[in-house]
């Protein structure tokens, strides 16, 4: 008999049978999201829409150690490996694209060059190692506990310099899509002009892995934090020495705010915070319209 009540439950019993045998638990909270789903696009178009216990059909799953640079301590989290998901997911065509755009539950949207996933070791987590609940202490963000669910994307970070020094960037947590997708035609209004100087160049590099994320120029960008360029530039409304000094170290102007500091391990973190505010002074030149416009900011 091949009713769907009845395939349903006996996928269930066998992966909760396949958990046991395997040491493994499955955590309620990822069957409580289960109906929601990981949405995985390729350029805008759904090629699969999967729930948990197709994930854990599909690839084995890993304990990993990494540094939870979060709360600045180490964790080991129950995942995924992430390029052989991708593998399973799209075939080996995602190697050929050129951004992985990850966009979160709480409005968090990172775009993270295919090329990192070539050159380290990327997983998407789904628990922790102990069976405690699936939430982080953010130490960046004023020890707020958030939930990391559906999946968290973390890195082998533990004899990684170059991870380490990136902190959280490109550590997106709460992932509801998973999409393949070139920067231009996703986040068209980002780039600055041709012409301009090497400093603003280098400074929307650094936006768009540190910044971009939770903010939009344009209209383009994440949804977590507010627009920074349109109809009013921020540095419109902040003298560029306190911008300088808010991107460094926001608890420092604001008490208790949200905004993560720029990681304080990067290099020449005074240069990127300057032309991070070089990139944005020039964009206050050219600002466009958003297609789309966040009413919700």
């Amino acid at each position: 008999m091949n009713h769907p009540f009845f395939s349903a439950n006996l996928q269930n019993i066998f992966l909760v049978l396949w958990a046991i045998c395997c040491n493994i638990c499955i955590p309620g909270a990822a069957f409580s999201q289960d109906e929601m789903g990981i949405e995985f696009k390729d350029q805008g178009k759904l090629v699969k829409k999967l729930d948990f216990r197709d994930l854990a059909t599909l690839t084995p799953i890993q304990s990993i150690k990494i540094v939870e640079v979060h709360e600045q301590s180490q964790q080991t989290y129950k995942a995924f490996p992430a390029r052989n998901l991708l593998d399973k997911t799209f075939g080996k065509k995602w190697e050929a694209a050129e951004e992985i755009v990850f966009l979160s539950l709480d409005g968090y949207q990172a775009s993270i060059p295919v090329a990192k996933f070539l050159s380290h070791d990327a997983y998407f987590a789904f628990a922790h190692d102990d069976h405690s609940p699936f939430t982080l202490t953010n130490r960046l963000q004023g020890n707020e506990i958030v939930p990391l669910g559906p999946l968290y994307l973390i890195w082998d970070n533990m004899k990684s310099k170059i991870l380490l020094q990136e902190g959280a960037s490109d550590m997106p947590y709460q992932i509801k899509s998973i999409e393949l997708a070139t920067f231009a035609s996703q986040f068209p209004g980002l780039s600055p002009p041709v012409n301009s100087s090497a400093a603003v160049r280098r400074g929307f590099l650094h936006f768009r892995k540190y910044c971009m994320p939770c903010h939009t120029i344009n209209g383009a960008g994440g949804n977590k934090g507010p627009e920074l360029n349109y109809p009013i530039s921020v540095v419109e409304y902040i003298r560029p020495e306190y911008l300088i000094r808010w991107i460094e170290n926001p608890s420092g102007i604001r008490l208790n705010t949200r905004m993560p500091a720029l990681t304080q391990k990067i290099p020449n973190r005074a240069r990127i915070s300057k032309e991070i505010v070089a990139y944005l002074k020039t964009m206050r030149q050219n600002k466009r319209k958003p297609a789309n416009p966040n009413t919700d900011q």
